[in-house]
């Protein structure tokens, strides 16, 4: 399988931190203020900004698989409502009537032709136009073309849907957003995979505490001792800034055997896992054979949700494949929890005193460059 040059110069970088003892390092430390973990005002800005104005992952194009699917999505406090229109298009509303402000649709998932108001049955087609109401005589005069539903910006691409989750004044770029990452997640094939599993957690952590566990390997060979720890290179992860997404590859130890063989034999996938953190709050990670999807969401200042799916390249045809895919998930959950733990450990300490600063060393580059972009977006220098 052929590499790209990105991929290449990973692996040269790796290979030379393993033959130096050393990894890739910034040129100074970063010290973060605690109260941006703390602070409510802090995280009332965040929401409005990250969570309102940015890019969320909300689904994978299987699950809006045919004209007429439907899905709701409330985890960044925003009522969201998707549809596949006739054309095949993804639409993406405020799932409130224009009317009265009724829910339009309750359940998680469905199909319908057109979007029917349960309080007084005002219609929408799957385009958010509205199409009637019983007893029109009632509002001889309105203009239907005035309250269609609020839309939403929404972006289908590499196999997933991501949502801007408050109406915008202006057209959101959803490509040169991405453009960073595009080769990376178009080589991913994600359209044609399956969704395995899919789950939401609740968990009392402030949300960039959960965030900040995905963006260094520092923690791999303490935090996953009897887990992850044996299956990467310890702390010598390569990662890119792409400012404001960041491409975070973390080498297992096979990838030493491509020294001294001819770099046009070389295979990146099969040698990497490929933490690629999308801004604000989305992860694709890159296994060697498989992909997970997060995204992490506050609820609170101590609180927030985790959203993942499993992606795989096609749904299980054996019992040997569906073992195999178990073994896989039932091992993540495991990792993903030693993490999650340690996340509430730290979040029970936040307000102890203890810490007005924590430091990030010069190898924890996500870190840094992580809390220089939610700075940037919180004042304006950072849009999309």
């Amino acid at each position: 399988m052929q590499i790209s040059a990105e991929e290449r110069e990973i692996i040269e970088k790796t290979l030379a931190y393993a033959e130096a003892g050393t990894t890739n390092m910034l040129p100074r430390m970063m010290e973060a203020p605690v109260t941006r973990y703390t602070d409510p005002k802090q995280l009332e800005q965040e929401v409005n900004t990250l969570f309102r104005n940015f890019p969320i992952i909300v689904a994978h194009s299987s699950e809006l698989a045919e004209p007429g699917d439907f899905m709701t999505h409330d985890h960044t406090g925003m009522p969201i409502l998707l549809t596949r229109n006739k054309n095949g298009e993804i639409r993406a509303f405020l799932n409130v009537c224009r009317h009265r402000g009724a829910r339009l649709k309750d359940e998680p998932c469905g199909k319908a032709k057109t979007l029917s108001c349960p309080y007084h049955s005002w219609t929408f087609d799957l385009d958010g136009n509205l199409r009637g109401m019983p007893q029109p005589y009632g509002f001889e005069g309105l203009d239907k073309s005035k309250l269609g539903l609020r839309e939403l910006p929404v972006h289908e691409r590499f196999g997933l849907i991501w949502v801007v989750p408050a109406p915008q004044d202006k057209p959101v770029d959803f490509d040169t957003w991405l453009k960073p990452m595009e080769e990376q997640l178009e080589s991913l094939s994600l359209d044609t995979h399956a969704v395995y599993r899919k789950w939401t957690l609740e968990r009392n952590m402030n949300w960039r505490l959960a965030l900040e566990g995905f963006q260094e390997s520092y923690h791999f060979c303490h935090a996953h001792s009897e887990t992850a720890c044996a299956a990467y290179l310890d702390n010598q992860s390569h990662q890119i800034n792409f400012g404001p997404h960041v491409r975070h590859a973390v080498p297992l130890p096979r990838v030493l055997e491509l020294k001294g063989q001819d770099p046009e034999t070389w295979e990146y996938r099969p040698n990497f896992l490929t933490q690629n953190y999308l801004f604000p709050a989305n992860f694709v990670q890159c296994q060697v054979d498989h992909v997970y999807i997060h995204a992490i969401i506050p609820t609170g200042p101590d609180t927030c949700i985790f959203q993942c799916h499993m992606l795989i390249p096609e749904a299980p045809k054996t019992e040997k494949a569906e073992r195999y895919w178990q073994k896989n998930y039932d091992l993540i959950r495991t990792v993903f929890e030693e993490d999650f733990v340690i996340g509430e450990g730290i979040q029970k300490g936040l307000n102890s005193g203890a810490n007005d600063l924590f430091t990030f060393g010069k190898y924890e580059c996500g870190l840094h460059w992580g809390h220089d972009a939610i700075e940037d977006a919180l004042a304006g220098r950072l849009t999309v």
